[in-house]
């Protein structure tokens, strides 16, 4: 419950009739990339996006991966489960050529992955090596430039195409580090992909959640400190919720949304408006 006596919104274990909250995303079909288990931001998006209707395409990072994620696409009754590791030649450009065989198009796309290696990303930002930036780069902001690129011609009547960020894009956040840099750029990106594909109808965003106990984000050094001063400065003294972060990229992706593009959405109990 927050401080408000509102319940939190729940977020199903697995997808089912029941869990169904809508039709508005009925005929929309979407791929959602990021999702490494239960607990991860993509597993979220991808649970709300289907209780509004949408079908799926979701993928799983690698071998070891898919045992965690293959039963969760099952549950969500996903069209597509397929590999994904954007470092690897070819496999983004296979999973769009999946999509366009399967389905034809593609209505919206949903990205959640980021890495840097663990040195450059505990150490500070001017001591980070040209390898570690550049691989960080790559995975957390150019792929989605290059999923986007791949995405837009299947979104033939529109679409819109999101992206996860973080606070530390914007601000210093002690022990963010190299990803601080990276996910501004992302953020940038955004508003220039939101420019440039508009004339097709298509929308950008980054969204922008609290820090969340995800198994990506334990890899920031001291994230315990991290979470208990955000659960002490946000206004409702609280984290926000993979279900809540979903349940506003469902609105982004549906047509409620259509006169926004290329914003940074915070979903982060208004952790981001305190000084």
């Amino acid at each position: 419950m927050s401080l408000t006596g509102r319940p939190i919104d729940p977020l199903p274990k697995v997808w089912d009739p029941n869990s169904r909250v809508g039709e508005m995303l009925t005929g929309q079909r979407g791929l959602i990339v990021g999702i490494a288990n239960e607990h991860s931001i993509a597993y979220g998006c991808a649970v709300k996006l289907r209780a509004f209707g949408a079908d799926l395409a979701i993928t799983y990072l690698n071998d070891k991966a898919e045992p965690y994620v293959r039963p969760l696409a099952g549950t969500l009754q996903a069209a597509l489960c397929l590999p994904l590791d954007v470092q690897v030649p070819g496999q983004t450009e296979d999973v769009f050529a999946r999509i366009a065989d399967h389905w034809g198009g593609l209505d919206f796309l949903i990205h959640s992955i980021a890495f840097a290696p663990r040195a450059d990303l505990h150490g500070r930002v001017v001591d980070c090596s040209r390898e570690g930036f550049t691989q960080a780069m790559q995975v957390s902001c150019w792929s989605f430039l290059h999923m986007a690129r791949l995405a837009e011609p299947l979104m033939n009547r529109g679409g819109a195409m999101v992206a996860m960020s973080y606070y530390g894009a914007d601000k210093v956040v002690n022990n963010y580090n190299l990803m601080g840099p990276v996910k501004a750029a992302l953020e940038a990106s955004v508003r220039y992909l939101a420019s440039e594909l508009a004339p097709r109808g298509i929308r950008v965003f980054a969204v922008s959640p609290g820090p969340l106990k995800t198994r990506a984000a334990s890899g920031i050094a001291q994230f315990d400190e991290l979470i208990e001063d955000a659960m002490r400065r946000a206004p409702e003294r609280r984290l926000v919720d993979i279900a809540e972060v979903g349940r506003v990229v469902s609105f982004l992706v549906g047509g409620a949304a259509s006169g926004m593009t290329g914003d940074t959405i915070y979903v982060d109990g208004g952790l981001h408006i305190m000084a």
